[in-house]
């Protein structure tokens, strides 16, 4: 049986294999001859102290261990294409897994999705940041693997139930994922990398006789009695089933007013919103490692920090190291900020969401909308920051922009409007503003604040070298789709399965992929298949 240790050793030692192995022989009171193998099962960085040290736990195999090769492999998924069909709207990690959970489960998915695959995305991403042009159906937000097949692919969960969690990681190593995201404590595959494994599923999922439709945008629901028959797409097809899983993700504002308007029952979430901050990746390494130079040994460093303002939470979201900042609007007339990093994190620029927490209260001014209030005050502080950072008259399309506000951020907290703007990583461009000018005042006053309360604990963090880029607001969704705890179902509509992070029971990749195989297996529950 292998010997677990947990160690604590030098980026040097941990990043060697050589090196590692001496350092456990050496603990072990054994010869490094001795040692068949030292495997790495966790891994993570301490760099509270002047001298930072990898955290390590290690299983260590001696000459007399068995040393089983493990290679992780699909689930023998089995052949459905003549089963049972079950909807599935929505092709990102919610969709796709629950596809798979629905196959291994000896049922039919039909994946609807408005967007394209992961190749025609590509060319909508590349008319969205070289000629501002904004496809609503097909781009950051809207396609095959849903916001996180362009935005970064990080793997990081809060979720408890580990299990799930490992069993979710281990189907992506299977379909191409490297194995260390087994290992990190914050596990991140890559944009670059994503688009292929994300390609991958869906290969699988019709090899087993799964269905997809892409550039097909569901416009209504068949319902009878409280209970959905099918659905009804752009071209008036109507597609029949009576279990439909809701997988749109979080952009998704043409359900929220399908259900709206249907009397579906749905209502307000808070959500938290603020900007997108960039600094040199190397002043982040300073502040993070205490050290001029990171060295060869160190990743890109990370941070993440949290403060309270104001009775409001203010906190890091979705921080890339070595990343960039991209254009993540849905709609003509409206500007969005996001941020990834490639599979290296080697880019100059670490960029993080900023955010705030909203309340229910902050969404009064757009009260005569009911449950959509949330969403339209996400799509004002959008819309404004478009036409704050140069965008015309709608009508107007020639003169389309996916610029964003921008400032220096100790100009934002002094109040000063920025003389120029240094290049960004958002290659759309930016426009000098006040970001003051375009939220709302208790917003702007928190942000400030808030600002100089992380520059006392982050060091350096304080600096105009850093560039806000206005808004963030695509965290979580606007809109909770209630459903029963015990069944998953929606609360008034039988066999409708809201789910992942457009029903507001998810956030990020990892927690809605476990959400769509849960309602993947109440179904098969529903139907007695288990």
């Amino acid at each position: 049986m292998p010997q677990e240790l947990q160690l604590q050793v030098s980026p040097e030692i941990a990043t060697n294999e050589l090196l590692l192995n001496e350092h456990v022989a050496k603990l072990c009171q054994v010869s490094t001859k001795e040692i068949q193998k030292v495997v790495i099962l966790k891994r993570s960085i301490d760099a509270r102290q002047k001298e930072i040290k990898f955290n390590l736990k290690v299983a260590v195999f001696l000459k007399d261990d068995s040393l089983a090769e493990q290679k992780i492999e699909l689930p023998n998924y089995k052949n459905v294409s003549n089963s049972r069909e079950i909807i599935i709207i929505g092709a990102g990690p919610a969709g796709l897994f629950a596809a798979l959970q629905l196959i291994d489960l000896g049922l039919k998915p039909i994946v609807i999705e408005r967007g394209k695959d992961v190749r025609g995305r590509r060319r909508d991403l590349k008319a969205i940041n070289v000629d501002h042009v904004v496809n609503e159906d097909s781009n950051y937000c809207f396609g095959e693997g849903g916001a996180g097949t362009y935005s970064d692919g990080k793997l990081y969960t809060r979720s408890k139930k580990r299990g799930d969690v490992d069993r979710i990681l281990q189907l992506l190593v299977a379909f191409g994922a490297t194995p260390d995201i087994l290992v990190e404590a914050h596990p991140h595959i890559g944009t670059n990398k994503l688009p292929q494994i994300i390609q991958d599923i869906r290969e699988k999922i019709i090899e087993c006789g799964g269905q997809f439709l892409f550039e097909t945008r569901v416009t209504d629901f068949i319902i009878k009695s409280n209970e959905i028959r099918g659905v009804i797409t752009q071209n008036g097809e109507t597609i029949a089933a009576n279990k439909v899983i809701l997988a749109t993700g979080h952009s998704a504002r043409d359900i929220f007013e399908l259900l709206d308007r249907k009397k579906i029952f749905i209502e307000a979430k808070p959500f938290a919103l603020g900007v997108r901050a960039e600094h040199p990746q190397q002043l982040i390494d300073k502040i993070q490692y205490s050290c001029d130079f990171r060295g060869e040994y160190l990743p890109p460093a990370p941070y993440s920090i949290v403060k309270q303002v104001n009775g409001r939470g203010m906190y890091s979201f979705c921080m890339c190291p070595g990343g960039v900042i991209a254009p993540c609007a849905t709609s003509p007339g409206e500007v969005v900020t996001n941020g990834w990093s490639p599979s290296k994190r080697d880019q100059a620029t670490a960029n993080s969401g900023i955010v705030v927490e909203l309340k229910l209260e902050d969404f009064k001014p757009f009260a005569k909308f009911g449950a959509l209030a949330g969403m339209e005050f996400q799509k004002s502080i959008e819309q404004k920051a478009w036409h704050l950072a140069g965008g015309s008259s709608l009508s107007e399309l020639a003169k389309q922009t996916q610029k964003v506000p921008a400032q220096r951020l100790v100009d934002f907290t002094q109040n000063k409007l920025s003389a120029n703007i240094p290049k960004t990583s958002y290659v759309p461009g930016t426009t000098s503003v006040e970001m003051g000018d375009v939220f709302p005042n208790f917003l702007t006053q928190i942000l400030r604040e808030g600002f100089t309360e992380f520059g006392k604990s982050m060091r350096g963090y304080m600096t105009n070298e850093a560039i806000l880029h206005a808004p963030e607001s695509r965290t979580s969704s606007p809109v909770r789709i209630p459903r029963d705890n015990e069944t998953l179902e929606h609360v008034q509509i039988k066999g409708l399965y809201p789910c992942g992070e457009g029903a507001g029971f998810a956030g990020g990749i990892i927690s809605a992929a476990i959400d769509g195989e849960k309602c993947a297996l109440k179904i098969a529950e529903e139907l007695q298949l288990l």
